[in-house]
């Protein structure tokens, strides 16, 4: 999966923001498909994926990546105060 995304983004380099903006982000929705031989597709790539937690697996998932996409775009250029850092 880390083999295919990488590939995937590497074709499209030089298409993702053209002007090379600074401090800004996309967030992409990767959909993979396993066989019965656990060999791995990569399906399609949306833009603009679904954030629905529509059972409670995503519930739990979204919020987590979403936090995590914000800890590691947004922390960087404004650092939280050192008491919300500490609560990992």
């Amino acid at each position: 999966m880390k083999k295919l995304t990488t590939d995937c983004f590497r074709a499209v380099w030089g298409k993702i923001d053209p002007n090379k903006r600074m401090n800004t982000f996309e967030c992409y929705g990767l959909d993979f498909m396993i066989d019965e031989e656990f060999k791995v597709y990569l399906i399609e790539v949306n833009t603009n994926p679904c954030l629905e937690t529509a059972c409670p697996l995503l519930a739990r998932l979204i919020p987590a990546m979403l936090e995590n996409v914000l800890r590691l775009v947004v922390d960087p250029l404004f650092p939280p105060p050192d008491h919300f850092s500490q609560k990992k």
